[in-house]
């Protein structure tokens, strides 16, 4: 006869957030909780950081993001600058170097590398990562979150004010907040191999594209690269082997490159889904939990990392009772479009690699064309790609054209150094002194403030603005154009500053 199952034992660890997953977004909203002083545990179904990266690349934006906390040197010393990249790999690239950004390319970069990072950063800071530790189901009520894990030593629950799913496109916190996740199922495969090759091409990010298929091949260093591409012959869902990939890449490309020494094979399908909600009660979603989608431009990770960082500085005013629950809100207001925009694009991007016809034939040339001699479209898909492009909007009619733009300084890193800690900023233009109650109720909330040129260099959009107020994210929250000299600007950054304690 078997032993009586034990009961869970019932953790109270004085966690205000639990995160489930412990991947590069689970790990940076993990840092950014910590980094505001709230105490953070991260699950992690996985005895071990996975040795694949799903992830090659760290596009424009997302490396703001870092050094908005001054955590991009790291990755910038390890990665590799690409200056242009593939949009449903046309031939024509998309030129990344005119970019209004101090980071004008994608880092090449592996994911196993960029998570290990990541959680140093995290860890640092206080955040504790369990590691085997896997999240079978919750509940929630009115105060709290409670999830049930199976450990190493059995199963046990911990509650928390606050459940954050970070857990994959399979997601057993959604699932269990009973989100909807609707889309597209999958209807084509890709394949990926990680191998040597002896006799590889020449040119770096090499891509064959013929009829027998789509074939991309990217250097990964010490004599490795990615062969990753789509195969009409071999539309399964059986594990790849390496004589399949030989023998596509044999028709696609003419040649296998000496191919050998497999170390990663797989599929990956290009089904294209989205949470209906980011947010049920106390549960949050962010990354792959949120949005699946075929795995075009390399663009998957840096909307996760960039959801974190949305909803970091948020999660954390609410939990310490800095700001009201409806703060929350406003994250799946903001990123939920940006997810939107995402299966849009990567669904046409998989179009494009996965359509064969004469006519997606005659699209790709038209748009290679375009690309390649219309610099308002390719900058059009460079924003895309990059993320650069995302503008949070505001409802209000009366809110300034800024508001949720990023605060770009096109001198250098500009407004970057003074967001470090992970609070808000009053940039005030001018060399003329603040008034003192404007600077009293600054200092009263928590903001300092900072002379600013954007008005001189952030152009047109900042030409006239007198004053704003750069949230923890770079976004703009709030903007005036009024004169300095009078009542009027004083009496309008009060007013905006007296709100800030409740958000901020």
């Amino acid at each position: 006869m078997s032993a009586p199952r034990q009961a869970p034992s019932r953790e109270s660890s004085g966690r205000q957030v639990v995160i489930v997953g412990a991947g590069p977004v689970g790990l940076w909203l993990a840092h950014e909780l910590a980094l505001a002083g709230v105490p953070v545990l991260v699950l992690e179904r996985n005895e071990e950081r996975g040795p694949h990266s799903k992830a090659l690349g760290i596009q424009p934006r997302t490396v703001e993001v870092l050094a908005l906390r001054d955590r991009h040197k790291d990755l910038l010393a390890i990665g590799r600058p690409v200056p242009n990249w593939h949009f449903g790999m046309l031939k024509s690239r998309v030129d990344f170097r005119s970019l209004p950004t101090p980071f004008p390319f994608l880092l090449a970069h592996p994911q196993s590398v960029t998570e290990k990072v990541l959680e140093q950063y995290a860890t640092r800071l206080g955040a504790v990562v369990r590691r085997g530790h896997e999240v079978t189901s919750l509940t929630q009520d009115d105060t709290s979150v409670t999830v049930k894990v199976t450990g190493p030593e059995g199963p046990y629950e911990v509650s928390a004010p606050y459940v954050v799913g970070t857990d994959g496109a399979r997601s057993t916190v959604r699932r269990e907040a009973g989100i909807d996740f609707p889309g597209t199922d999958t209807t084509a495969y890709g394949f990926l191999g990680e191998v040597i090759l002896d006799e590889p091409p020449s040119e770096p990010g090499f891509a064959a594209l013929s009829e027998a298929g789509r074939l991309l091949v990217v250097p990964l260093g010490g004599g490795r690269f990615r062969v990753t591409g789509y195969d009409p012959a071999n539309q399964h869902r059986e594990p790849m082997t390496l004589p399949e990939l030989r023998d596509a890449a044999v028709r696609i490309a003419g040649t296998d490159f000496g191919m050998r020494d497999a170390s990663w094979l797989t599929r990956f399908g290009n089904a294209t889904k989205l949470a209906a909600s980011y947010r049920s009660g106390r549960v949050l979603l962010a990354g792959d939990a949120a949005h699946i989608h075929w795995p075009a431009g390399g663009v998957g990770l840096n909307v996760g990392l960039q959801d974190a960082m949305n909803l970091g500085w948020k999660l954390a005013a609410v939990v310490q009772g800095r700001a009201e629950e409806t703060l929350l809100d406003t994250y799946h207001a903001e990123r939920h479009p940006v997810g939107a925009e995402l299966a849009e694009h990567t669904l046409a991007q998989g179009g494009l690699i996965a359509s064969l016809t004469p006519e997606v034939t005659a699209l790709r040339a038209l748009l290679d064309e375009a690309i390649a001699e219309e610099p308002g479209f390719a900058a059009l898909l460079a924003g895309k790609l990059s993320g650069l492009d995302v503008v949070y909007r505001s409802d209000d009619p009366g809110a300034h054209p800024l508001t949720g733009a990023r605060a770009h300084d096109p001198e250098g890193e500009g407004v970057f150094p003074l967001l470090h800690d992970g609070r808000a900023v009053l940039l005030v233009m001018g060399e003329a002194e603040v008034d003192a109650e404007v600077t009293e109720r600054a200092a009263a909330a928590g903001i300092a403030v900072h002379a600013s040129r954007l008005a001189e260099t952030g152009g047109d959009a900042w030409s006239g603005v007198t004053a704003a107020l750069v949230r923890p994210d770079g976004r703009v929250w709030w903007a005036t154009e009024a004169p300095r000299s009078g009542e009027e600007f004083t009496s309008e950054v009060a007013k905006a500053l007296d709100g800030v304690p409740a958000v901020f």
